[in-house]
């Protein structure tokens, strides 16, 4: 994947040189045709051992076959070329021809007040948009509410939950973190989904036990895992995504448990200290071996929020990682849903019209949207279970 990855990147690169050159100076000029010669023939590379690969944009970022990519000049101006000529994704298929890799270079350098010059889709390019629809199509983000007015799930696997537990308390011993332990509790979670053949039916009761922590920690990995599969995720990247929800609140083993479980509303001092655990949770993790790098990003990341008004303070142009978004979103979400100390959950339709509300400023738009959905599933599917017969 990694060489076939470098073999798109250098496409991309060249795409963008031979399109830069058309529209300044045609299509007949010689260096259009040397740089599409050049892209041509890194996509064919790229296909040798593949039937395809795909582009596509999430907001500002680039995905290339489910895989979000680092931020660098050439996927952001390509980013931005796309968004600005209404594409969201692209298919690219073996088989594809000089005269389709020209004529997305020709359609991609027209002038965007062109509208008689539409880039259209061809046998092994495939265009279009990426859309977050919700039940029947709709833009509709609201929930309907089963009859118990709660998402019912089939129950955790108890080997998985047991094991994990065993990992969590050895961490509150000595501090070291079983990396091994926790990739095979996420590894089993994702074998399971498969097996059910979909996220939304396999997905694990989100637990409500005293161990707060803990088991916000694998409802965080159930509901990541569902937001990355439900986008096509697969791979090595799913399981890291998974992974780095287990470990994403780890820094709050750090804090005085005092803090953690008090009941009554906290002083502008234990806040303080509260806001502490991303910094000291991705300290910890960096330095432990064997964690995904993406677990010690979203460990600082995620209570950054969408706006960055969040913790800890960044920079104005931070560049938050997808799953960091995916993270916040599970976090937040199970954070309301579960019974606490000193109140009952909120109700499901409460906590969607609040993610409603957050979407675009404290929370990832496309992504929030691409939740609500998978959650919408649940419940529709909850609801329709429970109106059914029993089997004899």
């Amino acid at each position: 994947m990694i060489n076939n990855l470098r073999h798109i990147q250098d496409f991309i690169r060249h795409l963008l040189s031979a399109t830069t050159n058309a529209s300044l100076y045609g299509m007949e000029h010689p260096q259009v045709g040397r740089t599409s010669l050049q892209a041509f023939a890194s996509i064919s590379t790229a296909l040798e051992n593949s039937q395809g690969f795909s582009l596509m944009v999430v907001e500002n970022e680039m995905v290339i076959d489910s895989q979000p990519q680092e931020s660098n000049m050439f996927l952001d101006r390509l980013t931005r070329i796309l968004k600005s000529r209404g594409i969201g994704a692209i298919k690219v298929l073996a088989g594809i021809t000089k005269k389709e890799v020209d004529d997305l270079i020709f359609g991609l350098a027209r002038q965007k007040t062109d509208e008689s010059l539409v880039i259209g889709s061809s046998d092994h390019l495939r265009l279009g948009r990426v859309e977050v629809r919700l039940r029947d199509g709709s833009e509709d983000t609201s929930i309907i509410e089963s009859a118990a007015g709660q998402v019912q799930l089939p129950d955790m696997p108890q080997k998985e939950l047991e094991r994990f537990m065993e990992i969590y308390e050895s961490f509150k011993q000595n501090k070291k973190i079983k990396i091994t332990g926790i990739f095979d509790v996420v590894s089993g979670f994702v074998k399971i989904f498969r097996q059910e053949g979909t996220p939304l039916l396999a997905m694990a009761a989100l637990r409500d036990t005293d161990e707060y922590t803990f088991t916000h920690s694998t409802n965080v990995c159930i509901l990541n895992l569902a937001q990355a599969m439900a986008l096509g995720i697969e791979g090595q990247l799913l399981n890291d995504i998974g992974m780095a929800a287990m470990l994403h609140d780890i820094g709050k083993l750090f804090i005085p448990e005092e803090i953690i479980t008090k009941t009554g509303k906290l002083t502008p001092e234990e806040f303080n200290i509260i806001q502490q655990h991303p910094v000291k949770g991705a300290y910890h993790l960096l330095e432990t071996p064997g964690v995904p790098r993406l677990a010690i990003i979203a460990a600082y990341e995620h209570h950054l929020k969408f706006n960055l008004t969040g913790y800890p303070k960044v920079s104005g142009n931070w560049q938050q990682n997808l799953c960091s978004h995916m993270t916040m979103i599970s976090d937040f979400f199970d954070a309301l849903r579960t019974r606490r100390s000193y109140r009952e959950p909120f109700e499901l339709q409460q906590i969607a019209g609040m993610m409603q509300d957050m979407m675009g400023t404290e929370l990832h738009p496309a992504l929030t949207k691409n939740f609500l959905r998978i959650i919408s599933g649940l419940n529709n599917s909850s609801a329709n279970s429970a109106s059914s017969p029993s089997a004899a």
